[in-house]
């Protein structure tokens, strides 16, 4: 049976504890990681140069934000690792010319733990995260997910954590309006995802203007190009359309089954 491949949006830290919409529907596919045996995730908040995999036993619970209520650094993620994945991960890299080294001293940060909390609350499979090398582009994030995909079918569900849209500068806490370039840049994602309009995907500032509104910078899109190349032969994936929070941070997120 072929693990899930996913790409998440996870807003703020406050998502943790404001799961709304988007929360509830992350959980409601709980069941279709069940039968893996680890869980493989990319995150923007771990940017390096060149590709790190964790590779500690357990994980500890990063708290890299500040500003936000207390309640949010006493959150604690149990998540453990797993060694041999992680050998093995590096392998399936190593086949396709690209090196990775583990690092046994990093945790969850919040791209990671956030997401997980809703949508595999028992903390209950191994997490290895890999972290976003700082040198790669749009389409070499897209070859890396590629090179992963053969370990859907060993029981490693890959997810790329990041954002359909995420511009910190037009923030408005608790708006209930919404930046129509967001909703605009949503749904021209959505709808090249579904069509898997790659060319278009792996260059959007050459076909919407709104891409660069709804990113100031890439790495919380970068994620989607690697859960498209992990995706690979698989069917069309289900969007689980959520709300825009904030006036301009999309929270959908796709699976693919």
């Amino acid at each position: 049976m072929s693990s899930p491949v996913m790409f998440i949006s996870h807003g703020s830290p406050m998502f943790s504890v404001e799961p709304g919409r988007a929360g509830l529907l992350l959980n409601e596919q709980s069941a279709c990681f069940d039968h893996c045996r680890a869980i493989l995730i990319l995150s923007p908040h771990r940017i390096t140069n060149g590709t790190k995999l964790s590779s500690a036993s357990k994980l500890e619970t990063i708290h890299d934000f500040g500003g936000f209520p207390s309640e949010l650094y006493e959150i604690e993620y149990p998540a453990t690792g797993d060694v041999n994945c992680a050998e093995e991960i590096k392998t399936c890299l190593k086949s396709a010319g690209i090196s990775a080294v583990s690092d046994d001293n990093h945790g969850l940060d919040h791209g990671a733990w956030v997401p997980l909390i809703h949508l595999r609350p028992e903390a209950d499979i191994p997490i290895i995260q890999i972290s976003l090398d700082q040198s790669h582009s749009l389409s070499s994030l897209y070859e890396m997910g590629q090179a992963l995909a053969p370990l859907k079918e060993k029981g490693i569900a890959i997810i790329g954590s990041g954002g359909i849209t995420h511009n910190l500068f037009d923030i408005r806490r608790g708006s209930e309006q919404v930046a129509p370039y967001a909703s605009r840049f949503q749904e021209w994602v959505r709808g090249k995802v579904r069509a898997r309009a790659l060319g278009q995907l792996m260059n959007p500032q050459e076909y919407t203007n709104d891409f660069k509104r709804a990113h100031p910078t890439a790495e919380h899109y970068a994620p989607l190009l690697f859960a498209l190349g992990a995706s690979e032969g698989s069917e069309e994936p289900l969007v689980l359309e959520s709300e825009i929070l904030n006036y301009a941070i999309s929270m959908e997120s796709y699976i693919w089954k």
